[in-house]
């Protein structure tokens, strides 16, 4: 079909089934189903909680392997993974192709109902979901869903009283990483958005996008 050469068969038994449609192997619990056993094995651990992969430095625990040596490297320093054209470098081969992307302009992940496009797949994904009115991540605690699983972690920890981000010039808490990084710009004074017309600078994009509207010609509510 695509003339694509493995070195062994079971891997192109496996490539195979991106053409057929074929998905063997099913979850029990969910239905989902799953090209390849090992895939299944992982995502059977989403219901059980099993998190058999354990980082020895900070005791965090994972679901898969692949993210454990991912996570190691927040520890170490390594970023294996550097652009060739201005040398920045990331933990993840995932990120430093994202990364390309936006430089180059590329955006293959095309929504087939509104064309908008996207430079990752999960944000394809993620998108699809205003469309679908699909919501499949759920509190367990109020039955509040959410398109995204990062915002029913965050959700939780509303009910859990989790604050994990904490201000070390003032010691503030907060349970969103972006409203803690909009928090530091405080202290340090660091103003990143910046208006292309007058030069004015804001800590925060939406306070530079209303303030755009000055220099529009139409008022943007009537």
């Amino acid at each position: 079909m695509c003339n694509k050469a493995f070195t062994k068969k079971s891997s192109l038994i496996t490539h195979k089934r991106l053409h057929s449609g074929e998905r063997p192997y099913c979850c029990d619990v969910c239905k989902k189903a799953f090209t390849q056993k090992s895939n299944l094995i992982t995502h059977k651990r989403l219901h059980s909680g099993e998190r058999p992969y354990y980082c020895d430095v900070c005791s965090k625990t994972f679901t898969q392997k692949s993210n454990l040596v991912i996570h190691k490297r927040l520890h170490s320093g390594e970023r294996p993974y550097c652009c060739n054209v201005c040398s920045k470098a990331f933990t993840q081969k995932s990120n430093l192709i994202t990364h390309k992307r936006l430089r180059c302009g590329e955006r293959p992940y095309c929504c087939d109902v509104c064309s908008k496009t996207f430079t990752q797949k999960s944000n394809l994904v993620t998108h699809e979901r205003l469309h679908s009115g699909e919501r499949p991540y759920c509190c367990d605690v109020c039955s509040k869903t959410f398109t995204k699983k990062s915002k029913l972690i965050t959700h939780k920890r509303l009910h859990s009283g989790e604050r994990p981000y904490c201000c070390g010039v003032c010691s503030k808490t907060f349970t969103e990483k972006s409203n803690f990084i909009r928090h530091k710009r405080l202290h340090s004074g660091e103003r990143p958005y910046c208006c292309d017309v007058c030069n004015k600078t804001f800590i925060q994009k939406s306070n530079m996008v209303v303030h755009q509207r000055i220099h529009s010609v139409e008022p943007p509510y009537c």
